[in-house]
């Protein structure tokens, strides 16, 4: 009896095991092809990068050792410094901006308005829209000559309108500006989730309590936000420091180097002048640089929702 008992055990746990991996090598069956595309597309270029951060090659003699040649070369070059520069100067306009924005277009939308549809698409639709065209229309608009923007200030009575994206002063913040009408209807599209999300009842004990406007949204709405503006600054943060399309085809890093920042110049140093090891370089400092701030992110998250 003693030995049938134990077989018996021995045939559950064995087809309880067979269960089990079959349940398994099914989920496994749907992530591998999105497995299969991120470590062809993305995996193995990282790590390719990281090994020819270390090496010299111009595409087309043998791979050389370099060390920390191309890391010590950066500290050296002045366009890197200029480019590193031109990126925190892209961030720090952009972030914030997108989302005091985005946050206030989502509270007015929020709103029991007519027409608020109408206007959540159309805020919404610059984000779907190419961005080559939108970046092309946006040039022409504020072209210093012919564009629609300089001519009304003309007839406002300013003598000497900005050159915009051909001057030197004018061009990061007339990309700033572009980047934040291009994708602030996508925010909001987030943060009128996370408001639409957040229990009537909450504003109502507040009311009983006598909160005003003011303290409804500091003591109810933005504790209640506390994840999406998390996601929302790390995401924005993520794709302002990766910047590329936009810059090249508005300004191609210039005039000058006003607007080259660290993606243009790893393009740049890469593709023209054929230094992919020192331009895989460029791109490890901005890879380390962005996982810093994304921890602090992450601590500074925590840390904001144990003082609220």
């Amino acid at each position: 009896m003693d030995s049938m008992k134990l077989n018996h055990r021995k045939k559950n746990v064995t087809s309880a095991w067979r269960g089990t991996l079959r349940e398994r090598l099914i989920v496994y069956s749907f992530i591998l092809p999105n497995f299969l595309g991120f470590a062809v597309f993305t995996l193995i270029p990282m790590i390719f990068s990281l090994v020819l951060a270390f090496m010299n090659w111009d595409g087309a003699n043998v791979v050389t050792w370099a060390g920390w040649d191309n890391f010590r070369q950066l500290f050296q070059d002045t366009t890197f410094r200029i480019a590193l520069s031109n990126t925190f100067y892209y961030v720090i306009g952009t972030v914030p901006l997108t989302m005091v924005v985005s946050l206030g277009l989502a509270l007015l939308l929020n709103q029991p308005l007519h027409g608020s549809k109408l206007f959540r698409t159309a805020f919404f639709f610059p984000y779907v829209a190419s961005l080559v065209a939108v970046a092309v229309v946006w040039n022409m608009l504020f072209h210093p000559a012919m564009g629609p923007v300089n001519q009304l200030l003309v007839t406002l009575g300013v003598e000497n309108p900005p050159r915009w994206s051909a001057s030197v002063d004018w061009a990061m913040p007339t990309i700033i500006m572009a980047s934040i009408w291009k994708g602030m209807g996508y925010y909001m599209v987030i943060y009128l989730a996370a408001l639409q999300g957040i229990p009537s009842y909450l504003y109502e004990a507040a009311a009983i309590d006598g909160a005003n406007a003011w303290q409804k949204f500091r003591y109810v709405t933005l504790p209640m936000l506390t994840p999406a503006t998390f996601f929302v600054s790390m995401m924005l943060t993520i794709a302002s420091f990766k910047v590329f399309d936009l810059i090249m085809v508005m300004t191609g890093g210039g005039p000058g180097r006003a607007t080259n920042v660290l993606v243009i110049h790893a393009y740049n140093t890469a593709f023209k002048e054929f230094r992919f090891g020192y331009s895989s370089a460029i791109a490890m400092v901005l890879f380390v640089i962005v996982l810093i701030i994304t921890i602090i992110q992450f601590r500074a998250e925590r840390r904001w929702v144990s003082y609220l």
